[in-house]
């Protein structure tokens, strides 16, 4: 692959969920050939297919047939699951190749899996996203990728693509490190303020007079707004499970754990989001937490 002739490099690509598959789309509008691999869902497969794709039979064959190979789903463990084996991605993997993982996975695993791919001349980019599917299918995404500068230089073209707002962020797993921080505080907000209108509700206040006053001074956010769509119009402009949420927290306290450190401030989210999705609601979306709330306001956890 020739840093001049990046917009004909050949895309293997791994995970065709709702984000996915729109990336699949644009990529294939801009004229790059694809070759696929997806999952349970063959929703996204069978319309990458209808516009020209080549679907592979494992996850080897993606990498032996590509230039770059892309990943987005949904774990660390499913993207293990796509690099190791003997139908793996390490296994079909060659010199001078470049993976780049999209989804939202823990830093340590993405140091460990760059290392074994640098052991075969490969490179690995790690590549978390921003905004959604709609985002992705016109190019659109905010892409906070790291890893090698010049493979990142040598990729950028295609980065792109796909995304309005591509970001170099330093060493490999910087991308990840951010994408989690971010995602707590963001998901910390989120609960912070279902609580608060759910609080307003059991006290006779109104929703609107609420948001007016904390939104007048130093609290506005847009994560605000968005629990405020909910609260006040039934919108959901943050399109975002509860389990994937718990997901992320969870992910950011493992990875403060996993370097010797207590994170305090997550800890609330971290046990409200697992609480509402152990319990059944994990396939609520984050705005619906209010709802959640309200319910379960007048009970302590056990």
């Amino acid at each position: 692959m020739k840093e001049n002739n990046m917009d004909k490099a050949h895309i293997g690509f791994i995970g065709l969920g709702l984000m996915g598959a729109a990336m699949v789309e644009c990529l294939q509008k801009a004229g790059h050939a694809v070759t696929v691999l997806g999952n349970r869902d063959r929703t996204g497969v069978e319309a990458a297919l209808a516009r020209g794709a080549t679907e592979a039979a494992h996850a080897r064959a993606v990498a032996e047939a590509s230039d770059i190979v892309m990943l987005c789903m949904g774990t660390s463990a499913q993207v293990e699951s796509r690099i190791y084996g003997d139908d793996g991605v390490l296994a079909g993997t060659r010199e001078g190749q470049v993976v780049i993982d999209f989804g939202t996975s823990l830093p340590a695993s993405t140091r460990r899996i760059g290392g074994d791919l640098a052991g075969k001349g490969a490179t690995y980019l790690d590549a978390p996203l921003g905004r959604t599917p709609a985002h992705a299918r016109d190019g659109l995404l905010n892409i906070m990728c790291s890893g090698d500068k010049a493979t990142f230089d040598r990729v950028k073209p295609v980065l792109h693509t796909l995304g309005e707002n591509v970001f170099h962020l330093g060493a490999l797993g910087n991308g990840h490190t951010i994408k989690l921080i971010n995602n707590c505080y963001s998901m910390t907000t989120a609960c912070a303020m279902a609580e608060a209108f759910a609080i307003a509700d059991a006290t006779g206040i109104e929703r609107q007079a609420l948001y007016n006053v904390m939104a007048a001074g130093p609290n506005h956010s847009g994560m605000m707004d968005f629990i405020n769509a909910y609260a006040n119009g039934g919108r959901i402009d943050l399109a975002f499970t509860v389990a994937n949420a718990a997901k992320d927290v969870g992910y950011y306290r493992q990875m403060a754990t996993e370097m010797g450190l207590f994170s305090r401030m997550s800890i609330a989210a971290d046990a409200t989001l697992r609480e509402a999705r152990d319990g059944g609601d994990g396939g609520l979306m984050v705005p619906q937490m209010i709802d959640w709330m309200v319910r379960h306001l007048g009970e302590e956890k056990k």
